[in-house]
């Protein structure tokens, strides 16, 4: 049998950082979307479904979330830190199994409550991904430590994820009927329809026709084929990463995705053995002995195939019923309304429908009614002339719920939001990039629907813009607050 730890500690080590990003990002919003001053506070969230659900041991089966022990500012604040400080221990291999668990359960608290927010593929992802992981880690105190290869299970479990999300992602744009994926033409729109895109992705749409019908036809084939060859013996394993990994750094490179890439590349890792590694990383072949561990013991591998197979019946069934709907057997239907309800197997699949245009919610605000000031956002496009902002690995959730918003989404939060800048709640004032009411909030404030569209190459060179929009109407005519209330000025 090959060598796999030293896939195993670098997969549960990048896994580890990729927690420590999710958490600093969510820190930075999570008073504006969640404090007792956001836009979704998670305490009257909590407290709503306590006199729903008056009996605690059943609130906490069926919302599991840790912030039923509090959930207040300081609170949301330091369940964050917890989660970064787990996900810190996990990337330095200290006690990898426990603080895999502690930022699962982290997170889960969050993700629980945190619609819709917090309802994005890639938490549902890093949540299934970071449970599996859980049985992955060896349980001493340091990763180094481990005495044993990691089981064959546990490894097959992680591939059978990397696989499912892919081929999912695929086989739905297939099956959704989608016209621009059924005649090559989902690319020729992706770029600029894409929730935020960067400056590389302005530059993929100048690209010809031709070129975007190549590449719609290379994604469906990346998504369908590969994935297959990752079940499939070593060779054609060490393809399918290279295909992998090359499809997540491209859409990285040309769309703000948060940490989804670098979590959906890095699935790719136990697609590997130790030997790949070893070739992929020439100076650790120079650096370090070769080190050997005994095969895990066959009672190990008995039990962790026995904790995960509930994970593989429930996925297999799913996806199964994909192609052959079917009525599934009542234990069947159990289990997986529990794995569901803590995210540990979730249905995956971006863009089954493609976008052909892009409307955009524009806030004003006004102290007047006559002369009106735009709200603008860290990531998304407001100004026509600001090129398009590269995020990295932060995930700015209020910018991409607004890009369902404007497609027809909005629910109570956007209301709440509004009322938010009338009040000049500085927790949600911070989730915007740039205040034009540095002294004070705005009398009034509106919400415009605009159509915009990337320009080309002579539109920059003769205008310097970016974008370019066309006004489509009033989402949300003038409003103010009640008379009486008074706003306090933001920071």
């Amino acid at each position: 049998m090959r060598a796999r730890h030293q896939v195993r500690a670098l997969y549960l080590r990048n896994l580890g950082a990729t927690w420590f990003l999710a958490f600093r990002s969510l820190r930075r919003q999570v008073l504006g979307l969640y404090g007792s001053r956001g836009l979704s506070p998670i305490r009257e969230q909590l407290e709503l479904r306590a006199r729903y659900e008056p009996r605690p041991l059943r609130r906490w089966t069926r919302w599991p979330t840790l912030l039923w022990l509090g959930a207040s500012d300081r609170a949301l604040v330091r369940l964050c830190r917890i989660g970064e400080a787990s996900g810190l221990l996990l990337a330095l291999g200290i006690a990898p199994r426990l603080s895999a668990l502690c930022t699962w359960a982290s997170y889960l608290s969050f993700v629980t409550v945190g619609a819709p927010f917090l309802s994005y593929q890639w938490d549902a992802l890093i949540l299934e991904a970071g449970l599996q992981s859980a049985v992955l880690a060896p349980g001493t105190l340091r990763l180094g430590h481990a005495r044993t290869e990691p089981t064959q299970a546990s490894i097959w479990a992680l591939r059978w994820l990397a696989a499912r999300l892919h081929f999912e992602s695929g086989i739905v744009k297939l099956q959704s009927g989608d016209r621009t994926w059924r005649k090559l033409e989902a690319m020729r729109y992706h770029h600029a329809t894409q929730p935020l895109p960067t400056p590389l992705g302005w530059y993929a749409n100048q690209l010809p026709r031709r070129a975007h019908q190549l590449s719609t036809a290379g994604v469906l084939g990346v998504e369908l084929v590969p994935p297959v060859m990752a079940l499939m013996p070593r060779p054609l394993r060490q393809i399918a990463f290279t295909v992998l990994v090359t499809l997540q750094l491209s859409i990285g490179i040309s769309g703000n995705y948060g940490f989804f890439n670098l979590l959906s590349a890095q699935l790719c890792l136990p697609l590997l053995d130790d030997d790949d590694l070893r070739a992929l990383t020439p100076w650790r072949r120079r650096s370090r002995p070769r080190r050997r561990l005994a095969p895990a013991p066959l009672s190990r591998e008995v039990a962790e195939a026995a904790v995960l197979a509930p994970f593989f019946v429930s996925s297999a069934d799913s996806l199964l019923a994909r192609f052959w709907p079917h009525r599934r057997p009542a234990l069947l239907r159990r289990v997986e309304a529990t794995l569901r309800q803590f995210h540990a197997v979730n249905p995956y699949g971006l863009f089954a429908v493609m976008t052909t245009s892009r409307p955009e919610i524009v806030i004003e605000g006004s102290n007047d009614g006559r002369t009106w000031r735009e709200f603008e956002l860290p990531y998304k496009p407001v100004r026509l002339n600001r090129r398009p902002p590269f995020a990295g690995t932060h995930m700015p959730r209020l910018d991409w719920q607004l890009w369902f918003a404007a497609l027809g989404m909005i629910d109570d939060w956007f209301l709440v939001l509004m009322q938010r800048l009338l009040e000049g709640t500085p927790e949600v004032y911070a989730l915007f990039g740039h205040n034009p009411f540095p002294a004070g909030p705005p009398r009034y404030v509106r919400a415009l629907l605009y159509d915009y569209r990337m320009t080309t190459f002579a539109e920059r060179r003769a205008t310097g813009r970016w974008w370019t929009r066309d006004r489509v109407g009033i989402l949300v005519r003038p409003t103010a607050l009640p008379a009486g209330r008074e706003a306090p000025s933001p920071p």
